[in-house]
């Protein structure tokens, strides 16, 4: 051989399969989509009692879903609540199905080498919103969600891009804990009825 460097590369015994597995995975790819589901009904999506605040999964990894880049929930914020606050690096947004309320947003200054770093900065910045409206959140933007109505809830649905966390980019940092927030409890619908009724009541009082 002419190149300088065979007695470098050359060298090692070990061999794999691993494009055929890919040919493989990729012949499969039908079969084993058409197995995902299309519909997901009520039953079909988890609660989860989150440092974030109530949450109704509807589109994640976990639940065999034919959508592969998308993770979506809805959020529940009890009457004169706030959700917790938080950073993440994938932008994000967010529908107003019912409510009133606005939004915190502290943008954050961001370098990437080597290492990951983020400051924020001084400003924090208020965003009016109302049913029908969509909330946009900027890529890693601290923010929250407040309800402005004492009296009813508001209920958000999110959706943010899956495929940072497929490349290695799946930052996320929960700075404040929404006030509902307590690890005991497991949510189910009457147990949501009753957070609502509870923060009702009382901003009634």
């Amino acid at each position: 051989m002419a190149w300088d460097e065979t007695g470098a590369w050359i060298a090692g015994a070990d061999t794999v399969a691993t494009y055929a597995e890919q040919l493989a995975r990729a012949a499969e790819a039908p079969v084993r989509d058409a197995e995902r589901r299309k519909v997901l009904h009520p039953q079909d999506m988890p609660w989860e009692m989150s440092r974030q605040g109530l949450l109704k999964h509807l589109i994640n990894a976990d639940l065999n879903t034919r959508m592969q880049t998308v993770d979506a929930y809805m959020q529940i914020i009890p009457g004169g609540s706030r959700s917790g606050r938080h950073r993440h690096l994938a932008e994000e947004c967010l529908y107003v199905l019912e409510g009133r309320g606005y939004d915190l947003h502290q943008d954050c200054d961001v370098e990437i080498t080597d290492t990951y770093h983020w400051k924020p900065r001084e400003e924090v910045q208020r965003f009016d919103w109302e049913a029908g409206d969509v909330i946009y959140v900027p890529p890693n933007t601290i923010h929250q969600h407040v309800n402005a109505d004492p009296e009813r809830p508001a209920r958000l649905i999110s959706a943010i891009n899956r495929v940072y966390r497929y490349c290695g980019l799946d930052d996320l940092e929960q700075l404040e804990d929404a006030p509902e927030y307590d690890p005991s409890v497991v949510l189910d619908a009457e147990t949501v009825r009753r957070y609502v009724a509870t923060r009702t009541s009382a901003a009634r009082a």
